[in-house]
């Protein structure tokens, strides 16, 4: 199977469109701190799945998976940060955790199938 094929792949990309409309109302001081943070780290997902995919060895996939993983943890974490400095509200701030936990699971799936492998 493609990886673009590949649901967590597609929500990944689902969840960097939610993560650059949201950040787009940041403060503009913020272009080169935690604007520029959180969108590395959402776009990193989708990416390293992409190049987990394309490794030759199940090992060097899984490696990359959980990289994709960690960016998660960390678009996770500066989130928070966001909805503690008043740049996200809680409606916006609860869509974009739904999305990054449905990412969380898929990715966990998906590292489950390629370790029975």
């Amino acid at each position: 199977m493609e990886y673009v094929e590949l649901e967590v792949w597609k929500e990944a990309r689902v969840l960097v469109s939610m993560i650059y409309e949201s950040t787009f109302k940041f403060p503009e001081v913020e272009k080169y701190g935690l604007t520029s943070q959180i969108r590395r780290s959402s776009v990193s997902v989708p990416s390293n799945i992409a190049e987990g995919c394309g490794r030759r060895t199940a090992d060097d996939t899984i490696r990359f998976l959980h990289m994709a993983r960690g960016s998660l943890y960390e678009l996770e974490t500066q989130l928070y940060l966001a909805f503690d400095q008043k740049y996200l509200e809680n409606p916006e701030f609860d869509q974009l955790l739904k999305q990054v936990v449905k990412c969380k699971k898929l990715l966990n799936g998906f590292i489950n199938y390629y370790n029975s492998k």
